[in-house]
């Protein structure tokens, strides 16, 4: 299970790479919304995201079990194996908020989006920040269980290229709250 799981991963980081950009371009109005082939992939998005949610929460219970039967918690030693967890549960919650903000209403028979407005702007950013942490504290597990040598190099220019992107979704949504109150 946790080899599907890690495929999964690896998907989603590519998808969520596509989605990524994609969304940045039309929050900053480089290109226009409503793709149908963006809608796809982030239906397919989202399918693949449950199905890592599902798998986690069950190796979660598994381990959270194996404590309870030996009796012994080792806190400070699953320190790391929980934060991984819980920004997991903090991103899950997120992208139902991103979800309901990027998700259109009928306006008189016109299809608009919620007004973007600072609570919006703090929760994308948040979502941004727990994707920094679940992202951070995984990559290294995922390259062992997908069978990539791990060395420093390959992982820190894999980590630079990601936060690099996450620094640019936390700027396109300044721009785009931006956008909504000046424009």
């Amino acid at each position: 299970m946790r080899k599907i799981n890690s495929v999964i991963a690896a998907s989603l980081i590519v998808l969520f790479i596509v989605h990524l950009v994609w969304g940045a371009f039309i929050m900053t109005g480089l290109i226009d919304g409503g793709s149908m082939v963006f809608r796809y992939i982030a239906v397919i998005f989202l399918i693949l995201l449950f199905a890592h949610m599902v798998i986690g929460f069950k190796l979660s219970l598994d381990t959270n079990k194996a404590q309870k039967k030996s009796k012994v918690q080792y806190k400070k030693a699953n320190r790391l194996f929980w934060l991984r967890r819980d920004s997991g549960y903090a991103v899950l919650l997120f992208v139902l908020v991103h979800i309901y903000i990027f998700t259109t209403v009928d306006f008189k028979g016109v299809s608009r989006l919620k007004e973007f407005n600072s609570v919006y702007l703090v929760c994308m950013l948040l979502m941004v920040l727990s994707l920094v942490i679940h992202l951070l504290t995984n990559i290294k597990p995922l390259r062992i269980a997908l069978g990539l040598k791990d060395t420093g190099n390959k992982r820190t220019d894999l980590l630079v290229v990601l936060s690099v992107l996450l620094i640019f979704a936390a700027v396109a949504f300044i721009i785009y709250f931006i956008r909504w109150h000046i424009i």
